[in-house]
């Protein structure tokens, strides 16, 4: 939907916001009936016929994104849509449930640093020796090393 040039996203997206959570209060004062009056006149039509199609079926039009998800059906969305979103170009649809999005104002969160953990202490360890001289030499009560076999004369 391309309206971004005529009007501010910003702004149209807060106007929305607010005219959904008077309508949703439930209170329908004189007081509450002027604002969303004075809301109406500041929304194009095109927007509100389409934020009007959920309003009488008791939905909400207008949902936030939270973590790439339309929190209002759930659904991943492109990354593009994002994109669009937090430049604020252009208003956008959820391609699942049509509802129009917008994203959170989010803190900015750093991960919090690690606790810094002492290294453990390296001990020195013990190599084994490598075969040494002694090891070809027979100890007392072992097998003497196998004979040379002969070779098998055939008699004839």
């Amino acid at each position: 939907m391309t309206i971004g040039k005529m009007w501010d996203m910003d702004e149209l997206i807060r106007n929305l916001l607010k005219l959904q959570t008077l309508e949703f209060s439930g209170s329908h004062d004189d007081d509450t009936a002027a604002q969303v009056a004075e809301l109406r006149s500041q929304i194009p039509d095109q927007v509100l016929g389409h934020y009007d199609r959920f309003l009488v079926r008791g939905k909400k039009a207008l949902v936030a994104v939270s973590h790439q998800v339309c929190t209002g059906c759930h659904m991943r969305l492109p990354l593009a849509v994002i994109m669009t979103l937090k430049h604020g170009e252009d208003i956008q649809l959820c391609d699942s449930c049509g509802r129009y999005l917008y994203l959170l104002e989010e803190p900015e969160h750093r991960p919090a640093p690690l606790p810094s953990k002492a290294k453990p202490v390296r001990t020195a360890r013990r190599r084994k020796k490598a075969g040494t001289a002694l090891d070809s030499v027979p100890m007392e009560g072992s097998l003497p090393p196998p004979a040379q076999a002969q070779p098998r004369l055939n008699p004839e």
